[in-house]
């Protein structure tokens, strides 16, 4: 096993969770320097705190989470008067792309989680068995707090902590513009010779943040502006990302498959022109039939009565429309959400296909690492159920203030070099929204 904390080296936990009064707001209890957060249309949960963290690496990396989580849900005392999907244990995670990426991949079970989920919320406290409840935790025990917690940072208004707000210039990173065209055109010749269908194909931007950003800042710029996608931030790792990979709850599997880009339209009549020309595009019918065949393969082994969308649907969000499948069917073993990102990740939405033919083209077309970038990121309950969304519109910010942020296009038959550079330039907006100056 290649996990850095081992199964007989968990902590024994203690989790007791509580309901409160409605909370209308997640994102001011975060640490401004290291926030958890897994959030849609305001519901979700914020954890503040480490009470345990996990790492893994290599590719056996997801597999290895799945047991050591088995062995701390199993050595841990869980009280859950609430039961609904985010209370009692749980844990934030994010995993490297590639089995061969340096980047950790991470499962993090912070001290106190808060959450709100249809109307309800509640805050989940963690400490190791045999702790002082009272006195042991550092996020818990002031009555005088709000909710009872006690964070070692100033409370006050986004972007208000520290000497600066969490703002940048991203500028071209390891590949440039023109490099990334010439990637493209040899992804297309090693189409047309027939080694491999599609391949995802991503370039990057790096800059730098000034000491003491709030980062709970990008995370409302992103929540704001991008309701109905996944914010998140998970061990530095930030964005809005679109794509459920797999949702396990209540016995169901579901996930949203997307492949296939264009830009929104100027005006009403040219933007309903861009959905159509998306839906009856061949190139883009192609590219989503490879990544939708890719997660139906992976799910048949451990669910039933899969459905996919009668056809693939124009998915609207505000500065572009992508191709969209949903899927749903009932989970016929006892698989986790852990156990079932080994079996999704990666699909062809964000690899390719044939899987191994476009890792191998990523390797050498890329020449950069691309860390979490495209890995499942998302959470994990004491039951196994859990929300995982592929990590894109995203940036990795490193403990020194860097930050690197990602795009990628799938390449077809058909692709054009400007026309692919030119739908990461669309991919790019959230996350230069959110970090602009």
């Amino acid at each position: 096993m290649l996990a850095r904390v081992t199964a007989t080296q968990v902590r024994a936990l203690v989790v007791e969770t509580t309901p409160v009064d409605d909370l209308d707001r997640l994102l001011p209890l975060l640490d401004p320097a290291d926030p958890l957060l897994w959030m849609r249309g305001g519901d979700g949960i914020a954890g503040i705190g480490t009470a345990l963290r996990l790492e893994f690496d290599g590719p056996g990396r997801m597999t290895d989470a799945a047991a050591v989580w088995r062995s701390v849900v199993a050595e841990s005392t869980v009280v859950d008067p609430v039961a609904l999907p985010g209370t009692g244990l749980v844990a934030f995670g994010a995993f490297a792309f590639s089995a061969s990426s340096p980047s950790t991949s991470v499962l993090t079970v912070p001290e106190v989680v808060v959450g709100r989920r249809g109307g309800a919320s509640w805050v989940t406290r963690v400490r190791p068995i045999g702790s002082d409840a009272d006195g042991e935790s550092r996020v818990a025990g002031d009555a005088s707090a709000p909710l009872g917690l006690r964070r070692p940072w100033t409370a006050g208004p986004l972007g208000s902590v520290g000497s600066e707000e969490g703002r940048t210039t991203l500028t071209a990173g390891a590949v440039s513009e023109e490099a990334y065209r010439a990637a493209v055109r040899d992804a297309i010749e090693r189409i047309a010779a027939g080694s491999l269908s599609k391949v995802v194909l991503a370039r990057d931007l790096a800059g730098e943040l000034p000491r003491h950003a709030d980062l709970r800042r990008p995370l409302r710029e992103l929540a704001s502006a991008y309701p109905d996608c996944w914010t998140f931030a998970v061990d530095g790792l930030i964005g809005a990302s679109p794509e459920t990979l797999v949702r396990v709850a209540d016995g169901r599997v579901s996930a949203r498959v997307l492949a296939g880009t264009t830009a929104r339209g100027v005006d009403a009549a040219t933007d309903r022109a861009a959905a159509a020309e998306l839906v009856s595009s061949d190139k883009n019918q192609d590219e989503h039939a490879f990544a939708l065949q890719s997660v139906l393969a992976s799910l048949r082994p451990h669910a039933v009565d899969l459905q996919a969308s009668a056809r693939p649907f124009p998915l609207e969000l505000p500065n572009l429309w992508h191709l969209a499948s949903d899927i749903s069917g009932t989970l016929g073993d006892a698989s986790s959400s852990l156990d079932l990102l080994d079996a999704l990740h990666p699909t062809a939405a964000v690899a390719g296909s044939p899987t191994a033919a476009a890792l191998d083209a990523i390797t050498e077309l890329e020449p950069f690492d691309r860390g979490r970038y495209a890995g499942p990121v998302g959470w994990v309950g004491a039951d196994g159920e859990g929300e995982w969304a592929v990590a894109l519109r995203c940036a990795q910010v490193g403990p020194d203030g860097g930050i690197t942020a990602y795009a990628g296009a799938g390449i077809v038959a058909g692709s054009d070099p400007d026309g692919e550079l030119a739908e990461t330039a669309i991919k790019f907006r959230p996350i230069l929204d959110a970090f602009s100056l």
